[in-house]
């Protein structure tokens, strides 16, 4: 049964939303004591945007969670990117007196007084796509990010022969993982490519497709020659391989990114763009509730905290063997869990 106090968006998507034919995770590896708990937790996932594939796709993690442990878990975001009314679904839970949350920020620096709150009414937090956050109890990265960022620059660098003007997206200038993929990618430009160059400052496109193409066609229109995009957000897959579709720019604008095959799949087999990097974020989902379980029952057994650290092994693909950030101020841990995905393999992902 869910939480009484489920605002009322939250139940119809929970209503709306098909159960799941089977379960997405794989969770054939993980140690069964990790999802065990003899009371039922109310653990809350808050990301920046719903109704996006990305999303959709950590909201079936999400739920396979509380199927599989017992805890009353469900998701919600804002219907458009905005820290605002993120910060106020948060505010929400906090008024409901849920266990614990999970959050995806879209702005860390909008969001940390409304955790600092959650936490000092003892709601134990847990977030991702945030390794400079401070009011939470453990952040969880799929990857290092600026390694993530690097191997997206050296894909880019390939197919425009290691040369030209190219430009970069990200959804916020202060969401902080995907600034961090972008610095990876710029600082692996620079190093390796000195043949390339960043054509603008980075463009900001609230993680829409929409806006990712008609920021992207501004970009060219003020600069004819920018040969490639890096793009940080889920939807520039979408955005420039649409651009690139209707502009008949094929082998004129490239592209290597974050994307879903479910989103991206269109334009990869056009070969309007021939390279997508991503992680699973069902899995990721299921991580931070996974963490989130283990503290809450820590603290029920008179711990200080979950023993979650470097070297963990979560059971789950690309977390079996946490590494810890340096000098973080939070409890920042990241595992290695991006996939490649060109024409020759996108039919091993049906999300």
């Amino acid at each position: 049964m869910k939480f009484g106090f489920i605002p009322a968006a939250a139940l119809a998507i929970a209503v709306a939303t098909p159960a799941l034919a089977q379960q997405v995770v794989d969770t054939s590896n993980v140690d069964k004591e990790m999802l065990s708990s003899d009371k039922t937790y109310h653990i809350a996932t808050v990301v920046k945007v719903d109704g996006i594939a990305w999303f959709d796709r950590m909201r079936d993690g999400v739920k396979q969670f509380g199927e599989d442990t017992g805890s009353d878990t469900w998701m919600v975001g804002p219907s458009q990117a905005d820290a605002a009314a993120q910060v106020q679904l948060i505010e929400n839970l906090i008024a409901q007196g849920v266990d614990a949350i999970a959050v995806v920020p879209f702005s860390v620096e909008a969001v940390e007084p409304v955790l600092k709150k959650a936490r000092d009414r003892g709601i134990v937090v847990v977030s991702h796509e945030a390794s400079n956050i401070k009011n939470v109890d453990y952040d969880i990265e799929a990857f290092d990010n600026k390694a993530y960022g690097a191997e997206l620059m050296d894909h880019l660098a390939k197919q425009m022969g290691e040369k030209g003007k190219y430009v970069a997206t990200v959804g916020s200038l202060t969401s902080k993982s995907q600034n961090e993929w972008i610095d990876g990618a710029i600082e692996r430009q620079k190093e390796a490519y000195p043949d390339m160059s960043l054509a603008t400052d980075r463009l900001e496109t609230y993680d829409d497709a929409n806006t990712d193409y008609n920021k992207l066609k501004e970009a060219l229109t003020a600069h004819p020659d920018i040969a490639g995009v890096v793009g940080g957000p889920m939807p520039t897959s979408a955005g420039a391989g649409r651009l690139i579709a209707e502009g008949g720019l094929q082998g004129k604008l490239h592209f290597a990114g974050t994307g879903l095959p479910s989103v991206a799949g269109q334009y990869i087999s056009q070969g309007d763009i021939s390279y997508i990097q991503f992680w699973d974020p069902a899995v990721a989902g299921y991580a931070m509730n996974m963490i989130a379980l283990a503290e809450l029952k820590a603290r029920d057994a008179g711990k200080d905290h979950a023993d979650i650290k470097a070297g963990t092994n979560l059971g789950l693909e690309g977390y079996t063997d946490l590494k810890e950030a340096d000098s973080a101020d939070a409890k920042v841990l990241y595992g290695a869990g991006w996939v490649g995905v060109t024409k020759d393999n996108m039919d091993q992902y049906d999300f």
